[in-house]
């Protein structure tokens, strides 16, 4: 805890959160100052620290109409990541957002004890088989998609918005890997429109009013339904024809079979909206981290050639599978570099239910409050990482760096229900979350990530349009930290 900003206030033995002299009133005027000073597209992470500055790591203002203590660094991190489900609950932070998009009785719309079970059968989708599986399919729809989409026109070379192409792949891919051929067939047209209706659902407002008649919310609400029925209709045509042959297992069939804990059958429906759940859930991350990926490349076009020199070193004129990804260790430290410098989540929000104490202060935080951890902030900390805003994948290369022992910081692990994950939640390093509500896709999303950049780094070189300018901003007006437009790259394709 920062030694700044350290103080009680108690009144008739009922405990009150305050920081220093101010309210969270008085913190909501200094995010009024930085808003002014840099616009509305304030980075939360450079807020937060601005904040820290005056308040230390721990201070709290409101945030979509209630009082939200903010609690930075990993210390932060393991305290809300970390934290028991008796204390701190998900559900009441993001069901209203998140109900009308995947529907009733999953995810947030469930007991955490059922939603912990959900995702221990999600989890059967990734095992280790399975992705072995999905490489070639995710190299497959790469290369389709490098020689018919209008983005790449037919052509040998030119320019591209790379968000809108990672945005396409990513989804093609997840789609064909994770759901089969009926599903991915449709998004040439009946589930894109249908997807981009869901995913305008996915507003700020929503996690207040979820119920407003805006026209992004009635949109929303018709593709939900014809995006279930539609799943509906490929799980009954399924049964009817019976198991599926060898190698045409996918993940539609995974919860078809699936039977919670407790014995019983998952309901068709529960299967319908968790596969609309796990196309949402982390489409957007992916396509966001691969667009960075791009965008930094351009930014230093030597490393292209170092990874494509490590391709042809690992793969020499053999294809790419799940074990040759492995050894692509540079990549490997592209990606990890890549979700370091542009988490996909700046924040992680959790409702406090009873009074917690933070640890080593006196403080304690009431159930009225929201509390926000931002593991961005630490792995953009220089005591965490050496020159922490520059966009280096060698750093990885050093055993010594912090980063390079950040994923082995606390060895304990524990069971929520969905399998073995580690505890540690200090770590600076946390692109996936941590705790409970880990993201359980975090393999199949290595996985994904690699075998796209493998695939375009063999087909095509690429540059920035102007070398001059810099990587582009985050466009932080959105939910998730995506490139601002214009994000563009001249490409070519290799000889």
């Amino acid at each position: 805890m920062h030694p700044v900003g350290r103080h009680l206030a108690t009144a008739n033995d009922e405990p009150r959160f305050r920081i220093r002299d101010a309210t969270p009133a008085d913190a909501d005027k200094l995010v009024d100052v930085f808003e002014d000073a840099f616009g509305a597209n304030v980075q939360p992470e450079l807020r937060h620290v601005l904040l820290c500055c005056f308040y230390g790591d721990c201070f709290t203002f409101v945030l979509l109409g209630k009082p939200t203590t903010v609690f930075l660094g990993p210390a932060g991190n393991n305290f809300i990541l970390n934290g028991k489900h008796a204390d701190l609950n998900a559900e009441e932070v993001y069901g209203k957002l998140t109900t009308p998009v995947f529907g009733r009785g999953v995810v947030y719309d469930c007991p955490n004890e059922r939603l912990m079970d959900q995702k221990r059968l999600c989890k059967e989708g990734f095992t280790p088989d399975a992705l072995r599986a999905y490489i070639p399919k995710f190299v497959q729809e790469v290369e389709d998609h490098v020689r018919t989409s209008p983005h790449w026109g037919g052509q040998s070379g030119g320019i591209c918005n790379i968000t809108e192409v990672l945005g396409e792949i990513t989804i093609y891919t997840a789609s064909s890997t994770l759901q089969g051929k009926e599903v991915r067939s449709k998004f040439d047209s009946t589930f894109a429109t249908l997807y981009r209706h869901l995913d305008d659902g996915f507003q700020p407002i929503n996690f207040i009013a979820p119920w407003l008649p805006l026209p992004q919310n009635r949109r929303r609400d018709r593709a939900q339904q014809t995006m279930e029925k539609l799943y509906s209709d490929i799980i009954r045509r399924r049964r009817a024809q019976g198991p599926p042959d060898a190698g045409e297992r996918d993940m539609i069939w995974t919860l078809m079979d699936a039977r919670y804990k407790d014995g019983s059958v998952m309901p068709d429906l529960h299967v319908a909206r968790l596969l609309i759940a796990l196309l949402m859930g982390g489409q957007h991350n992916t396509a966001a981290s691969g667009s960075w990926i791009m965008l930094n490349l351009a930014h230093k076009p030597h490393l292209i050639e170092e990874l494509y020199q490590e391709q042809r070193s690992v793969l020499g004129s053999d294809p790419l599978t799940w074990e040759k990804l492995q050894k692509l260790k540079l990549q490997d430290r592209v990606i990890r570099e890549t979700l370091r410098l542009h988490s996909p989540i700046h924040s992680i929000m959790r409702q406090a239910t009873r009074p917690l104490a933070i640890p080593d202060t006196d403080w304690v935080v009431p159930p009225t409050h929201t509390l926000l951890a931002s593991p961005g902030v630490p792995a953009r900390s220089a005591e965490c990482f050496p020159r922490p805003l520059e966009w280096d994948p060698h750093r990885w290369d050093d055993q010594a760096d912090p980063a390079a022992k950040a994923d082995d910081e606390g060895s304990a692990t524990v069971d929520y229900g969905f399998g073995m994950v580690s505890k540690a939640a200090k770590s600076p390093y946390l692109p996936f979350g941590a705790g409970r509500h880990r993201c359980v896709g975090e393999h199949y999303a290595y996985a994904q990530l690699g075998a796209i950049v493998a695939t375009l780094v063999r087909l095509l070189q690429w540059e920035q349009v102007d070398p001059k300018a810099p990587v582009p901003g985050t466009d932080y007006s959105s939910m998730f930290s995506r490139p601002m437009n214009p994000a563009t790259i001249r490409w070519r394709l290799r000889e």
